[in-house]
């Protein structure tokens, strides 16, 4: 009897570990959750911290105009709901800019997507910033956000799977005081409510002017290169069209 009771525990245990992630952030099914990570479900945007990095293996939101705004402030906080060790401080990021990195402090979800939310300042908390080289962060990778703001309009949202790559070595934070892997290139992908989707890559070494659908990438080629799976969807050339390219 004892038995029977562990192996219908170990299937119910079995089944409940492949379960979709389902999140108001992600309405086509979140990317799954690698092993040993935490999943965040703030008011405007979710992710996947990995505690190994120090940042978020994937962050996931809507763009929607109803959240548009004059840009706030940045203060920088810990996530609350993160153990202080999983993820970098801000004294972590100190002298970064002015290093070999050339790094700023690179928002995962956009500041200013979610400028006019009452919730803004959970943008700066630090599970959700990630050390981007600055011709990237104010170049390619800041216009490609400001096209996804350009084409949504009310009740036509897009919504966004954007993460870090760790395909080359990359020179650690220099006042950084624990073990962290900075970012070699970053993903995003961007999609509609049919499932039709755009995706870019941008290594840390593209150039401030370098054209931003210049990055178009395959869904193949960004599911090659990450852990964990990423949902259904259909690249589309509308969804290129929306964004300028």
């Amino acid at each position: 009897m004892r038995h029977i009771a562990s192996v219908i525990l170990l299937s119910a245990l079995s089944s409940t570990s492949v379960a979709d992630i389902l999140s108001v952030h992600c309405p086509l099914g979140c990317p799954s959750n690698p092993e040993g990570n935490d999943l965040v479900f703030g008011h405007v945007y979710a992710l996947s911290n990995n505690g190994s990095t120090k940042f978020a293996d994937w962050v996931v939101y809507e763009v929607d105009v109803s959240n548009f705004g004059d840009t706030p402030g940045r203060k920088w906080a810990a996530e609350p709901l993160l153990d202080e060790n999983k993820t970098l401080e801000a004294a972590d990021y100190k002298s970064a800019s002015s290093s070999v990195l050339e790094a700023d402090r690179g928002h995962q979800a956009p500041l200013a997507s979610f400028a006019g939310s009452r919730y803004w300042s959970e943008l700066n908390y630090l599970s959700n910033i990630t050390p981007q080289k600055k011709d990237l962060n104010q170049g390619p990778w800041k216009n490609l956000e400001e096209a996804v703001r350009e084409a949504v309009s009310f009740r036509k949202s897009l919504f966004v799977i954007t993460g870090p790559l760790y395909t080359a070595e990359m020179p650690s934070m220099p006042k950084a005081d624990e073990e962290h892997k900075v970012p070699s290139s970053y993903f995003k992908v961007i999609y509609d409510l049919s499932g039709k989707a755009a995706a870019f890559i941008m290594d840390q070494s593209s150039g401030r002017n370098n054209y931003y659908c210049e990055k178009r990438a395959a869904l193949s080629d960004v599911q090659g290169k990450i852990i964990f799976s990423l949902p259904d969807l259909e690249i589309s050339q509308k969804v290129y069209s929306r964004l300028g390219c």
